[in-house]
């Protein structure tokens, strides 16, 4: 690298560093809110991808493939590291997370081919509901009522852009990704738990290799061999599942869970922006006004938050 070149990388290096040093200093939740919303805009990209693989192959398999590939994602880190790094604490814990896992995906893969993006995501947020629930029942955090009206709100959005698909054809499919929410926030819940004493890689590891487990069987059953592009395609969801499960669980490691919650909101318009442009669907006029809603109730609690020192 010449003189020059690595005098331009300085000042850059430099800005770097001061922006990581300001983030620090933010508020816990704020922080929180933060990483939890990158996690949503990478899983609506997870899920763009995994709808048209669902299409081509069994919902199972991809279900499979797709944590089978974001095990081999972590090995290079496990390689590094060494398996001991990696190891649970409470291995039961991880597997007990990991069955309630799969069952939810289970729901949701069979149901993913039949329902528009949009409103996989937009049926997907009544899980902050269950989740704000759990986090008062089991761990007794403090439910302000900003957060519990911001969620109200955000998921009044979401039924203007769900609710007339409820009973359309596909209303079947709609209903079994709708019980998926409340098996997915136990599934988060445990998330919760499990950071108070393991590490976040180990976390996501262990979801990664006991979903790709408890998938096995059902993967074996509907079997068919992927063409190159398909391999291809889950490897880019393994990258995309461990870096939003990463996310995700730093988002709960720094803040209350329940906190967090609002900003899942923020996902619908990240799921009608793939939406249009990977598969040309122009948002109806509900999903922007839903879309509307959820964006004001999302800037407003973060604004709230910001304003509190934890």
């Amino acid at each position: 690298m010449s003189r020059h070149q690595t005098r331009l990388r300085h000042p850059r290096l430099r800005a770097g560093v001061l922006v990581m040093r300001r983030v620090e200093r933010l508020p816990p939740t704020v922080r929180g809110l933060m990483w939890v919303s990158l996690s949503g805009f990478l899983f609506v990209m997870l899920n763009t991808l995994l709808r048209t693989l669902s299409l081509q192959l069994h919902p199972m398999q991809a279900q499979f493939l797709r944590y089978l590939a974001a095990v081999v994602v972590m090995l290079p880190l496990i390689a590094r590291s060494g398996v001991a790094a990696y190891w649970p604490s409470r291995v039961g814990g991880q597997f007990a997370r990991g069955a309630v896992h799969a069952a939810g995906l289970v729901l949701w893969f069979t149901a993913l081919p039949h329902i528009p993006l949009a409103d996989t995501t937009a049926i997907g947020f009544t899980g902050p509901i269950f989740i704000m629930l759990g986090a008062y029942l089991f761990f007794r955090e403090t439910m302000r009522w900003e957060r519990w009206l911001a969620s109200m709100i955000g998921f009044g959005g979401v039924m203007i852009v769900v609710g007339p698909q409820l009973s359309g054809s596909a209303g079947i499919y709609n209903l079994l990704m709708l019980a998926s929410s409340p098996v997915f926030a136990a599934s988060f819940l445990m998330t919760k738990a499990l950071t108070r004493y393991e590490r976040v890689e180990v976390i996501v590891f262990w979801q990664a290799l006991t979903v790709t487990l408890f998938s096995l069987p059902m993967a074996w059953w509907f079997w068919q061999s992927p063409s190159a592009w398909q391999w291809f395609g889950f490897l880019v969801a393994g990258l995309l599942g461990v870096a939003g499960h990463y996310s995700v669980t730093r988002g709960f490691a720094i803040a209350d869970i329940s906190s967090t919650q609002s900003v899942k909101f923020l996902d619908l318009v990240w799921a009608a922006s793939m939406g249009w442009l990977f598969f040309g669907d122009v948002p109806t006029r509900s999903t922007l006004i839903g879309g509307a809603v959820i964006s004001a109730s999302t800037i407003w609690i973060a604004h709230r938050e910001s304003r509190r020192k934890g």
